[in-house]
């Protein structure tokens, strides 16, 4: 099969989500952004991570996926960052640390078998940003915590559903 090839759609597109559904991950995602956007307005504590609005999406989007699941949202983000922390601390912010840091993350996250796809920006925004290694615990851990809290009560709201499918 040539190259281009390759590239001809095999499938049907998905079907759409009821509204219904539609609109539970809306305001689920509204509740979860909203909660760790009020802590932080109060306490000026720094619990907002750019790829948890990512997170969101698949938590309460997609909460039956293997990538919604507790254990791949706080494992995925707490080891992203750790390697995106570590490859910081030894080799410093360059396009190479920042690609090697990416890869690192996916691998582990795969080994581990806690893969959440938002969390393989944070090596990303951990090169850009340059914090320090509270960064680890603040956003990182509390915000996806806080993000998997919110899911557990909200996701378990609708009569029929169940969250999480496993820890």
């Amino acid at each position: 099969m040539s190259f281009w090839k390759q590239w001809k759609p095999t499938g049907a597109m998905p079907a759409r989500a009821p509204n219904k559904l539609v609109l539970l991950a809306a305001i689920g995602g509204f509740l979860a952004i909203a909660m760790l956007a009020l802590i932080v307005q109060s306490t000026n504590a720094p619990l907002i991570l750019g790829s948890f609005g990512a997170t969101c999406v698949i938590v309460f989007g997609l909460p039956d996926t293997p990538f919604a699941q507790p254990r791949n949202v706080i494992l995925g983000h707490f080891l992203s960052s750790l390697i995106g922390l570590l490859f910081l601390s030894l080799f410093g912010a360059h396009w190479w640390s920042m690609a090697l840091a990416v890869s690192v993350a996916i691998a582990v996250m795969m080994l581990t078998r806690t893969v959440h796809p938002p969390a393989g920006s944070n090596p990303v925004i951990i090169m850009l940003a340059q914090p320090g290694w509270g960064f680890l615990l603040m956003p990182t851990l509390l915000g996806a915590v806080g993000i998997v809290l919110v899911a557990l009560v909200y996701n378990n709201y609708p009569k029929g559903r169940q969250y999480p499918k496993y820890w």
